[in-house]
């Protein structure tokens, strides 16, 4: 493995250091790397293996002002590209405007989520509660060959060349981007049109926006969704011909949000509801279907089915668990991160058209969150999702699932004792015939090995095993949002010697 440290940051977090999101799996890197010709310490890198696999991270330089929360770190992207039986891996630390205003501060300027505005020490900020950070720090996706990075309650898009991960700046879409509003994360790219889908949120009316970015990156559409108040929107879904938003019954308490206090409560007896509108429609399209209360992070996909919109999620069984008085003290102050805490389960929605009707039922009786599928189907009918599995308690994912929600079948792996995964991506075989003929990356955090190790799986066959093990340069930061994208999508993959200088050819 050729490597080389490419930047090196001061942090200012604390040497004793106890919080459990910024030690153990979560603690931070301040190295950046460039490794070329990774290490294969088991198997072989598939020759038919062609793309990169990005993954963002929360990863921390200065300590909170006060309380520190787990999504409040600076983004850090990882990159792991591979070519011609050969792979290469890059982190970088995301360049936003309020990491390098920190950085020349030498400390924390903004309030995390778990913090009052009135710590901040600047008179501006961003996101849906306004005197953010915006760490761009939560999601990933590849539009046009670029990469954006994004952050859950709104901010700017970053640029990121995916094959350095050096920032290129903030999107603007041709002067078209609403920098008033920001975008949330969770933007998506539909592979069978080039069109990015996205949406943002605010605490100011009409709450909730629903924009379409097509193949030339301009702003094509842009429409509001009228919410009755404030909501806390984290994913949306779409179809060859829709796009399905939510208002869940999880959001801020009204009362304490007239006393400037952002804290979620779960209204039990408050339904979900979903907004069904045209790709291009507008407020006065939107139908709207009730289903039971839950909250939803993270949507997989959906597809359109003779008169019924098919959504499929992770069901919430309780999305404001209790202090139940066990475990330790962080285990109770983040119950609401753990898999097991939520009762997250896949679950499929369906709603007519034609009658109105909402259905509903369980597609898996296991807990499982942060699913992924081929993304080449994308909006239309699929079979596969593979999702993550959390150990009991904590943010983190101990092991993999891969759901067929056609048979109910279900293949399951576990990393063992003291490692952990992040969100894993589909890779389609470079030639693929089906759905399931890739593979998938994920980067793992080995307490055991004090390592880190990019794996590779056979996705229709994990529980064979990783086909191969490569060695990163250092044990990076848990993390959670990753994508896939083709080497075919990219440019200059083939056609530059820096593609090829990228992988050691």
């Amino acid at each position: 493995m050729d490597v080389e440290i490419v930047g090196k940051f001061l942090s200012t977090l604390p040497e004793d250091d106890d919080h459990p999101y910024r030690t153990g799996p979560w603690r931070p890197q301040t190295t950046e790397w460039k490794a070329d010709d990774l290490i294969a310490v088991e198997g072989e890198i598939p020759a038919d293996l062609d793309g990169m696999y990005l993954r963002n991270t929360e990863n921390p330089l200065h300590p909170a002002l006060k309380f520190y929360h787990p999504f409040d770190g600076d983004g850090m992207l990882h990159i792991v590209g591979f070519r011609d039986g050969k792979a290469f891996y890059r982190n970088r630390f995301v360049r936003t405007e309020a990491f390098e205003a920190e950085q020349e501060a030498g400390g924390p300027l903004w309030p995390g989520l778990a913090e009052p505005l009135s710590l901040a020490k600047v008179d501006h900020g961003w996101g849906a509660r306004t005197l953010l950070k915006d760490a761009s720090s939560t999601d990933v996706v590849v539009h046009r060959g670029t990469a954006l990075t994004s952050f859950y309650q709104c901010g700017d898009l970053y640029r990121i060349d995916p094959y350095t991960g050096e920032t290129r700046g903030k999107e603007s879409w041709n002067g078209g981007f609403p920098s008033d509003w920001g975008v949330s994360a969770h933007p998506k790219v539909d592979e069978r049109t080039d069109e990015m889908l996205f949406f943002n949120y605010s605490k100011k009316e009409p709450y909730l926006h629903y924009g379409v970015v097509d193949a030339n990156n301009d702003v094509v559409h842009y429409t509001d969704i009228p919410l009755p108040g404030p909501r806390l929107p984290h994913d949306m879904a779409f179809t060859r011909n829709y796009a399905i938003f939510n208002d869940f019954p999880l959001f801020w308490d009204p009362e304490l949000l007239e006393r400037d206090l952002h804290v979620a409560r779960f209204h039990r007896d408050m339904p979900s509801r979903f907004a069904v509108l045209p790709r291009r429609g507008t407020a006065a399209d939107v139908r709207w279907f009730e289903a039971d209360p839950t909250f939803v992070l993270h949507f997989t996909n959906a597809y359109e089915d003779g008169d019924e919109i098919v959504v499929d999620g992770f069901f919430q069984g309780d999305p404001e668990p209790a202090d139940n008085g066990t475990g330790t003290k962080w285990q109770r102050t983040f119950r609401f991160l753990a898999l097991d805490r939520m009762q997250a389960r896949l679950h499929r929605w369906r709603f007519n058209l034609k009658t109105g009707a909402t259905t509903e039922e369980p597609l898996s009786e296991n807990i499982s969150e942060f699913g992924m599928i081929n993304a080449t189907h994308g909006g239309e009918p699929y079979r596969y999702v593979y999702a993550a599995t959390g150990k009991p308690g904590w943010f983190l994912f101990d092991g993999l699932i891969r759901h067929d929600v056609m048979t109910g079948t279900e293949q399951r792996i576990s990393f063992g004792d003291g490692v952990y995964g992040s969100e894993t991506a589909m890779a389609p075989r470079v030639g693929s015939r089906s759905e399931d003929d890739g593979y998938l990356v994920t980067l793992t955090t080995d307490m055991n090995a004090d390592a880190s190790y990019c794996l590779v799986f056979d996705a229709a066959r994990i529980e064979d095993g990783p086909v191969c093990k490569l060695q990163l340069p250092e044990r990076i930061s848990s993390g959670t949002h990753s994508t896939w994208v083709a080497g075919a999508d990219v440019r200059r993959w083939r056609e530059t010697d820096s593609a090829a200088a990228a992988v050691g050819l």
